[in-house]
């Protein structure tokens, strides 16, 4: 359990589970533009890996960075926060 102590974390919105055990999770930032001084909006997405595939589209959901899975999924769903869970 001490190797996953300093493994990022990102909260993110599901985008896509059309894959099996997968989730594409769209994870937004904000930055400060170097010339105008106004903050922008940056978003990447990133290919997760949901055991249960239980995760659907519009929620809320935490990811862990993890080992390798696949060629593309380096990222893990651990879990829906309470606060930020789906709309139902």
């Amino acid at each position: 359990m001490a190797g996953t102590l300093h493994r990022k974390v990102r909260v993110g919105e599901v985008v896509s589970n059309k894959m099996d055990k997968t989730v594409v999770v769209k994870v937004e930032r904000k930055m400060l533009h170097p010339v105008f001084k106004k903050f922008v909006k940056r978003t990447k997405k990133f290919v997760a890996h949901d055991e249960g595939d239980k995760c659907q589209i519009g929620d809320t959901v935490e990811i862990m960075e993890t080992k390798p899975l696949s060629k593309t999924k380096r990222w893990k769903v651990v879990s829906v926060p309470a606060s930020l869970g789906s709309k139902e």
